[in-house]
């Protein structure tokens, strides 16, 4: 391969590129559009929930107990219901999430033996009813262990600590910000799905247009034809890579812990194989809307699917998880996470870091062998 040859390819593609401004728009902005529209919609942080209450008791007690939900960040007191019927209304109408019901007599039996408080949620979303019971379950215990405290400060005795006091401490994600969690996993899907689908249409393009024969008859070799057809396109990568950085860090606000110069490098092991699969695609299928097609279904879905990135891989079945081992997307967002989050070094990532390199080494391979086949 000689380095003069390769470098005119790659030249030739660059003016294609500055002079297709649709290629230019699928490059640049529709990464910068998915990573504005996905890094605002996206978020699995459940706070102000709106909330309905049948304060039955309408007492001192009573309304102390509500006001614990009401300034509480995670609820939100939409409705001050006056029947069972009017609660049904809010929670089919979703224009409250959970509803609580106080019993009458509630700062009586709060004295003795108890007050039992119930709470009805709408389980149509099970995962937010989950969590919003445990929101729930944690307000009431805290009144709770007051109460208690109260108690045994009015009986003149100290009070007793509990047989198991568990103090949690969080690393990486202190605050268990989601969005810090789902931004790095963003960058991945979006360079996969963006890096793919543009070389698939290279040499698609060269024979729908028929400039394939000329290139052909030139005494440029395969290796060299996809290098030049490569090089381009990494630059866009790159670009793409500094654009999600920024803005990560100064629109989202997401933290960023390791080495940026990590990050490139790991960043470029896996450019290398997305590349590499989008022009294997394009020898293949010879059409650029076939191409395209087969791009956006082996790349977007797994990638949004199989990567991690939205689903725990751990939850799924476990013939669906030895899938995942060859979904490069999933390997990219561990590296990112641990690089964004944790600070991780490349002794923690050399499995992810094997895995992308062998994949690249392999689809260029093939790429180069299936191009070399189309043109004898």
């Amino acid at each position: 391969m000689k380095l003069r040859r390769t470098r005119a390819v790659a030249r030739k593609e660059s003016l294609h590129l500055l002079r297709d401004p649709r290629s230019l728009i699928m490059g640049l902005a529709i990464p910068m559009l998915m990573l504005f529209l996905f890094g605002y919609a996206l978020n699995l942080d459940i706070e102000k929930v709106k909330l309905a209450v049948w304060d039955r008791s309408d007492t001192v007690a009573s309304r102390d107990f509500v006001s614990r939900f009401a300034s509480s960040r995670y609820f939100r007191l939409v409705e001050r219901a006056s029947s069972y019927g009017e609660i049904e209304r809010a929670i089919d109408s979703r224009s409250a999430i959970i509803a609580l019901v106080v019993p009458e007599g509630f700062n009586r039996t709060l004295e003795g033996r108890g007050s039992d408080v119930q709470a009805i949620l709408d389980g149509s979303d099970a995962n937010t009813a989950t969590i919003v019971l445990a929101y729930a379950d944690a307000v009431a215990r805290t009144f709770s262990a007051e109460i208690m405290l109260q108690r045994l400060n009015r009986a003149g005795r100290p009070p007793t600590a509990p047989p198991v006091d568990l103090r949690p401490r969080v690393w990486f994600n202190t605050d268990l910000v989601s969005r810090y969690y789902i931004f790095p996993g963003l960058i991945a899907v979006i360079m996969m799905v963006i890096a793919a689908l543009l070389t698939s249409l290279t040499v698609a393009r060269e024979w729908e247009t028929g400039t394939m024969e000329q290139l052909i008859a030139t005494p440029l070799t395969s290796g060299e034809i996809i290098a030049g057809k490569l090089l381009p396109y990494f630059m866009i990568g790159i670009i793409d890579l500094v654009l999600c950085v920024l803005v990560g860090y100064f629109v989202f606000d997401v933290p960023f812990r390791g080495n940026l110069a990590l990050l490139f490098v790991m960043s470029l092991v896996f450019l290398t194989g997305a590349l590499a699969l989008g022009i294997l695609i394009s020898i293949l299928a010879k059409s650029q809307l076939l191409a395209s097609q087969i791009a956006l279904v082996t790349t977007m879905l797994p990638a949004f699917l199989l990567s991690g990135f939205m689903f725990p891989i751990d939850n799924m079945p476990q013939v669906i998880q030895v899938v995942t081992n060859v979904v490069t997307a999933r390997h990219f967002v561990h590296i990112l996470r641990g690089i964004y989050l944790k600070d991780a070094g490349i002794r923690e990532l050399v499995p992810q870091v094997l895995v992308l390199a062998l994949f690249g080494v392999i689809v260029l391979t093939l790429a180069v062998k299936n191009f070399r086949k189309k043109i004898d």
